[in-house]
């Protein structure tokens, strides 16, 4: 049955939930967050104790926040060291009496700042590109106080990630805009108030994550996140149990220009192309090959080939990576292993990309058995759905060449034999 004819799965919508502010998940902002009811659900239908689960695009770790609230070992891969301090923040709480003492400790600090002391400050251009110099003061300030605080580094990661969430407000960013784009009138929101903002609501959230862990007697179940490449990771072969995973969409987003302010700040980046070149469905790493490994892959890409090259090579080079992606999944699963891959399709300039039905091909020619394929429809992600017919850019439902371009999605669940 072809997938769009598949019918939506009522079980799998989760209309007016927002588990994305339970426990960890809501730390820090994050592009097409996975919904942790999603994985939820899966870890509670189709695992058991004792089962190992793997993400190779953790993302910011929502995977694993839901293996060790329900005691299951989980591994995470991503090429985003964003993304990996974010992860390993979320699924490692902290004694919330040290965090608060960390957190008096840090406001004394904030208490003798001397704007001054940083009027010679270097930094990256593209820093004084997104922050006026009054903002850019003060976050140096704070990162230099975290790093240099006494305490483990998990709690210096805690601040840190506090930090990293309010880069956007606390710049020129435009608010309402996921995709990075000025907004020359804003007025950033003050810094210190933002953090201590920010670091009340991960405290509270951390309390809460804490105690449930300990209730539950879960408090020592591994979770570890790797920076890592999805196409080839270090996870021992035949070792994994369950792998829930959610790839980034086709012709989506530039990961690495959306963490580009954390990247900056924490030196993770000095050169944003070269950063780019790592990350799966990038146009900025396509080679010159227009082949697929897939019947429906190679027509698409023909088709796209016809009316824009460029995405066309992109297209491409996405589909031959996530047969790598399959590959290692294959590899790393024990034998009656399954994977859960959530993806969806989408249209570009009127070409129907179908991702799903062509990563379920990808999947079988590695030598996966499918088992079944639920359709769900998406109420609320943090993605933007709408694409203008012509130019293929995200727009709005004011625009009269708009349409929605991820309506459903897909959760494709193979074993392996």
């Amino acid at each position: 049955m072809p997938f769009e004819k598949i019918p939506v799965s009522d079980e799998w919508v989760f209309k007016n939930v927002r588990s994305t502010e339970q426990w960890t998940h809501g730390y820090h902002r994050y592009p097409a967050k996975f919904l942790p009811n999603i994985v939820k659900k899966i870890i509670e239908d189709y695992t058991i104790e004792g089962d190992i689960i793997a993400d190779l695009f953790a993302g910011c770790g929502t995977t694993l926040v839901e293996s060790k609230i329900h005691g299951r070992k989980s591994i995470g891969v991503d090429i985003n060291p964003v993304a990996q301090l974010i992860a390993s923040v979320k699924t490692n709480p902290i004694n919330p009496d040290t965090l608060v003492e960390a957190l008096n400790i840090l406001a004394q600090k904030i208490l003798v700042f001397e704007e001054a002391d940083y009027y010679n400050l270097s930094t990256h251009d593209r820093i004084d590109y997104w922050f006026f110099p009054q903002e850019k003061y003060k976050i140096a300030f704070l990162y230099e106080i975290i790093c240099q605080i006494e305490f483990s580094q998990n709690v210096k990661d805690f601040f840190l990630v506090a930090l990293s969430n309010i880069l956007k407000n606390c710049s020129r960013w435009l608010q309402s805009s996921t995709k990075p784009q000025i907004d020359p009138d804003k007025i950033p929101t003050e810094v210190f108030v933002a953090f201590r903002r920010q670091t009340n609501r991960m405290i509270k959230k951390n309390l809460e994550f804490f105690n449930e862990l300990k209730k539950l007697n879960f408090d020592e179940v591994e979770s570890e996140i790797f920076l890592e490449d999805a196409r080839s990771t270090s996870i021992i072969s035949d070792s994994i149990s369950t792998v829930i995973t959610s790839p980034p969409y086709v012709t989506s987003y530039e990961y690495a220009d959306l963490h580009q302010l954390t990247a900056y700040w924490f030196d993770y980046v000095s050169n944003l192309l070269e950063f780019r070149k790592n990350f799966i469905g990038t146009f900025y790493s396509y080679e010159n090959g227009l082949s697929c490994d897939s019947k429906l892959g190679q027509a698409t890409i023909d088709e796209l080939e016809i009316k824009d090259l460029r995405t066309a090579k992109e297209v491409a080079n996405y589909f031959n990576d996530m047969a790598k992606v399959s590959d290692e999944m294959f590899r790393i699963l024990k034998n009656k292993g399954k994977a859960f891959i959530v993806i969806g399709n989408t249209t570009f300039k009127n070409v129907k990309i179908q991702s799903a039905e062509i990563i379920t091909e990808l999947l079988e020619k590695t030598g996966f058995e499918i088992q079944e394929v639920i359709k769900r429809s998406i109420p609320f992600k943090l993605i933007p759905t709408i694409r203008d017919e012509n130019t293929g850019r995200f727009t709005t439902l004011e625009n009269k060449n708009s349409k929605k371009i991820y309506p459903e999605e897909y959760i494709v669940i193979v074993y392996k034999k």
